[in-house]
């Protein structure tokens, strides 16, 4: 059976966008994360790239009318996507991280959860607040924001052209930088309080040395962190959430 000339150039042009698309997607918050069966990932980005097509097949097109090579295409698409969403993720990392300070500082470190998304273990609290992170995160459409960044990156990255791989590196340094000054921000209640209560618990050692301080105090440790915790946890997340939007709108 022979295939139509015309549906193998547009099965061409629909790959050429999967390829970025899919990638990105495969790193970003919710979308890609490493719980979601790789299959289902699969298929969400398959349908995300069919939905897209009608507005990003245009360049793609113009792309192979031009004489581009299909491979060599599919792997700079590839590394473009690799490169934003990756980029996405640094960020994201920001509330990981200071969930695990907060946990550092109430003296829940050593309980600790697999986390797929960060590939190793992870303090309860960091894997909580990563979770309702990503839903604060689509209560306020900042997912949008996402998927609206892979759409205005051809403007950015047109099809065809080396990915800037200088300008990239760049962004990614940047992006760790901003993602743990933005960590250490949002547990900064946190860190406060047990630079106070540890100098506290220091002095009581100090006045009284025959007695374990330390286990005596661990209990109202845990007490008056939790409680600094549930009581700040609401603005964190709303507060990360704004930033990771003004982040993809380029405003941060």
């Amino acid at each position: 059976m022979t295939i139509p000339a015309d549906l193998e150039f547009q099965v061409s042009a629909f790959f050429i966008v999967f390829a970025r698309v899919g990638a990105v997607l495969m790193l970003l918050p919710v979308f890609g994360e490493d719980s979601i069966p790789g299959r289902i990932r699969m298929m969400i980005a398959f349908a995300m790239s069919a939905a897209l097509y009608g507005a990003l097949g245009e360049p793609a097109r113009a792309a192979l009318q031009g004489g581009a090579v299909l491979p060599a295409v599919l792997v700079t698409e590839l590394m473009t996507g690799l490169a934003m969403g990756m980029i996405v993720k640094i960020l994201f990392f920001a509330i990981s991280m200071a969930g695990s300070i907060v946990s550092m500082q109430v003296g829940l470190s050593a309980a600790v959860i697999f986390d797929p998304a960060q590939a190793s273990q992870a303090p309860m609290i960091s894997k909580f607040v990563g979770i309702a992170a990503a839903l604060v995160c689509m209560g306020m459409q900042v997912h949008h924001l996402w998927l609206g960044a892979i759409i205005h990156s051809y403007q950015s990255f047109p099809i065809g052209g080396l990915p800037p791989m200088q300008d990239f590196a760049q962004l990614a340094i940047a992006a760790v930088g901003r993602s743990m000054t933005l960590g250490i921000s949002l547990a900064a209640p946190l860190i406060v309080y047990g630079i106070v209560f540890n100098v506290a618990l220091g002095l009581s050692a100090r006045i009284a040395p025959a007695i374990q301080v330390f286990f005596i105090a661990q209990p109202l440790n845990l007490l008056l962190g939790l409680s600094i915790f549930a009581a700040t946890v609401g603005t964190m997340l709303t507060v990360f959430a704004t930033q990771m939007g003004d982040a993809m709108q380029g405003g941060w």
